[in-house]
């Protein structure tokens, strides 16, 4: 398995989406930064420093006097060079282990331009690209699933969405098992598969669950989940989960 910063590191590129000016977790809210550098939505600056480690360029710049730290895929950059980038993912004091170096705040950036290069590097989309897995410019978006109610058998034994999350206090650190339809799957993000479900239960806000696994799954299928349940769970950055099922056994039904 990865070393943390590098699934970390990973996570974040692969959640950057060219939809947006920001970056989020599927089902998680991310709360704005406070740091006024964080907020800005364009940045260009001269290189100072620059390293790589675990398939993944490190580049501290200077910007209107002060110095800053970015990580994105890895790319061909060096001292003196101008780059210039938009919003990306902050984070704070996260740990590289394979350079043995913490950062007190630094930002993922899906795409890190050097200012006046010929070409980006390979590891990069072009600019204006959508990144791996998200749907190509021009393609139809696929219809959002609706899953209605009494139309998904609650597990024998088991569980709804909604009493996932109303019954916290009885269920908190438990194993839990419920059936569901997926209607949001993303892969490999955190060395996770990550599965949103839904049974025709609860209301906006309690009517969608989240679930990580290593399983692979397809939007539409019913499944049979069974992991422990977890409350308010922060990943860090602002990323907030009500309840999660985590590490979770999925089996797909039909």
């Amino acid at each position: 398995m990865k070393n943390k910063s590098a699934v970390i590191l990973t996570t974040v590129l692969l959640a950057f989406t060219f939809y947006t000016s920001h970056i989020s977790l599927m089902g998680a809210t991310q709360e704005k930064p406070a740091h006024p550098f964080l907020e800005s939505q364009a940045h260009r600056g001269k290189v100072t420093t620059t390293m790589d480690s675990g398939g993944y360029t490190y580049i501290e710049f200077e910007e209107k006097g002060k110095k800053h730290w970015v990580a994105t895929s890895r790319m061909k950059v060096s001292v003196g060079d101008t780059i210039e980038f938009f919003r990306g993912a902050p984070m704070k004091n996260f740990h590289s282990k394979t350079l043995n170096k913490t950062f007190e705040d630094i930002l993922f950036v899906g795409v890190v331009k050097v200012v006046g290069a010929m070409a980006l590097a390979p590891s990069h989309a072009p600019l204006g690209s959508a990144p791996k897995g998200h749907v190509p410019i021009g393609k139809k978006i696929p219809p959002k699933i609706t899953v209605e109610p009494g139309s998904i058998k609650k597990a024998e034994g088991g569980y709804t969405v909604t009493e996932c999350y109303s019954m916290k206090e009885s269920l908190k650190g438990k194993e839990v098992t419920l059936r569901g339809k997926v209607v949001k799957f993303a892969s490999k993000i955190m060395g996770k598969n990550w599965i949103h479900i839904q049974d025709g239960t609860g209301k906006q806000g309690s009517d969608d669950l989240t679930v990580t696994s290593t399983e692979t799954v397809s939007v539409g299928d019913v499944v049979l989940v069974s992991g422990k349940i977890a409350y308010n769970k922060d990943f860090g950055a602002g990323y907030l989960y009500p309840v999660i099922i985590e590490d979770a056994s999925v089996t797909v039904e039909k």
